[in-house]
């Protein structure tokens, strides 16, 4: 099972405690290409892994949706994972961050990440296994009771492989870890439907999670040697926990936010409605999973190295943005405007009640895609306080505003509610803390004006064409072909500033002599 981690991190430094090694100087520009190298390498190959992964699980939740499972083992199955995401927001206390973002010799300081990781991991596992007929009971789901205590054996393992993992993520490592995530899905997939066929239902799941990242634990051990060994360093402790537990919190927000609308759902609907809301969910998580999670396992790897300088900070948001975006709006504009015939077409006409929340789920991931981004950025400058207000009010906001809405309008009132409060309220703030970072609402739009303009364009002809060709498969792959082609013609003005290429000022700089060129981030 592969689950999504908020990534934060800033160096803490103790007085009484050895202070983490300082932040080496700013790359000079000679040194820059080395970082972009990196940078595009890494991206390359989490790209590519997070597209494999995900088709994989998208033929997995079919081939299951369609002859094993129905929506109510699906509703059993989103408690449990909704439970153990949250935990696994904080299950290692923030501190395994501090291998990606500290500089200098993270082996240093590593046995005593390792330590308190798993013991965190372990006490927090130990209090769910006791508490679990109480949690599944209050999330109106009493039958998850055993699959949360077997499912959230994944947070032990989690913060046993945090340390390995993230000496990957520190070297851009995202090759090897494209192998590892393959091993993972072969055996996961292959535990999850052997059970699933033998009716195991729900549990099918956690024992596939279970298997998946015990060998996620093994390869990253592999592929980071010498990683996995346990130490203790009161002083070391001390500044970790100073930096990791403000950060674990605010990743543990930002997932409570992520996930509290399973845990309404499921208390005030039941599992079928649950099962049929997580299905939506989970389809309009695909531009999510395989875009942002492909960008977010180096952008905080790369806006670390970057915050020293504003200026390189901001332009590589900016871009990094613009590029999200561009490639994300067909998808969010396809699945939204053909939802009913889509989920018909691929998972059966069982399911086809999911596809009335899909077009608000849509809009939510494409939010989803920029607040994440947003929330490294963040991150990787330091601006802790500014992330508890973000989660915080988003938090605070939504839990009422949910529960009102799934009684007045049922799992659409949920998604329209999402929209409702992450649009009028998230954004705003989040263009505010990014703005006091030096990050301007004026860069944010040019990033985002071209899709946006597609976006409108290609909505225009998918509900345009699907009222005169139907929604049979040759008219659904007319009316896609003929929506991305106009798409294309939209944004093929922002090429230049999403390749990063600035034509007017190479244009005056034109010189016979070879010049070196210029640092350019993210590049």
């Amino acid at each position: 099972m592969d689950t999504a981690r908020t990534p934060a991190g800033e160096t803490a430094e103790s007085s009484d405690a050895p202070a983490p090694p300082a932040p080496e100087p700013p790359a000079s520009p000679s040194s820059s290409p080395s970082l972009g190298t990196k940078v595009r390498s890494a991206a390359r190959w989490s790209l590519i892994n997070t597209v494999v992964m995900r088709l994989g699980n998208f033929a997995t939740g079919i081939v299951l949706a369609r002859f094993a499972l129905g929506p109510a083992e699906w509703g059993v199955y989103g408690i449990a994972q909704t439970v153990l995401l949250v935990l696994l927001s904080a299950n290692e206390l923030g501190v395994g961050l501090a291998i990606v973002r500290w500089e200098g010799d993270a082996r240093r300081f590593a046995p005593t990440v390792l330590t308190l990781s798993a013991l965190s991991s372990g006490l927090l596992y130990v209090a769910l296994f006791a508490a679990a007929p109480t949690v599944a009971g209050l999330l109106g789901s009493p039958d998850a009771a055993g699959v949360l205590r077997v499912m959230c054996l994944c947070v032990v393992i989690d913060g046993v492989a945090q340390v390995p993992g993230g000496f990957l993520t520190r070297e851009f490592a995202q090759g090897k870890r494209m192998l590892i995530d393959g091993l993972n899905f072969v055996i996961s997939t292959s535990v999850t439907l052997l059970l699933a066929f033998e009716g195991w239902g729900a549990m099918s799941f956690a024992w596939g999670a279970v298997a998946g990242n015990v060998v996620t634990l093994i390869g990253c051990g592999l592929a980071a040697p010498g990683t996995l060994k346990f130490g203790w360093d009161p002083g070391q402790a001390r500044a970790l926990l100073r930096f990791g537990l403000p950060l674990a919190g605010a990743s543990m927000l930002a997932l409570a936010v992520v996930n509290v609308d399973t845990m309404v759902v499921g208390a005030t609907l039941g599992n079928v409605s649950l099962g049929f809301y997580v299905l939506a969910f989970n389809i309009s998580g695909w531009p999510v999973r395989i875009i942002s999670e492909a960008a977010r396992r180096v952008s905080f790897a790369g806006f670390s190295r970057l915050a020293e300088s504003p200026q390189a900070l901001a332009q590589g948001f900016s871009r990094a943005l613009g590029v999200l975006i561009t490639v994300t709006v067909p998808l969010c504009v396809l699945l939204a405007g053909l939802a009913e015939p889509i989920i018909h077409l691929v998972y059966g006409g069982q399911w086809v009640p999911a596809a009335a929340a899909l077009p608000w789920l849509m809009a939510l991931g494409l939010i989803r895609i920029g607040s994440e981004l947003a929330y490294d950025c963040l991150v990787a400058i330091g601006q802790r306080r500014s992330l508890f207000l973000v989660q915080g009010l988003w938090l605070a906001a939504l839990i009422p505003v949910l529960l009102l809405a799934a009684r007045l309008n049922g799992i659409v009132g949920v998604s329209q509610a999402h929209v409702l409060v992450a649009g009028g309220m998230v954004v705003p703030v989040f263009l505010f803390a990014l703005s006091r970072g030096g990050i301007g609402v004026g860069r944010i739009a040019r990033a985002c004006a071209w899709p946006f303009l597609g976006g409108a364009v290609m909505a225009v002809i998918v509900l345009g064409l699907e009222r005169r060709f139907g929604d049979g498969r040759i008219a659904l792959l007319a009316i896609g072909t003929i929506a991305l082609a106009a798409y294309t013609v939209c944004v093929l003005p922002s090429r230049d500033f999403l390749r990063g290429v600035d034509r007017t000022h190479r244009g005056r700089h034109r010189s016979p002599a070879p010049v070196r060129p210029t640092q350019q981030d993210m590049r």
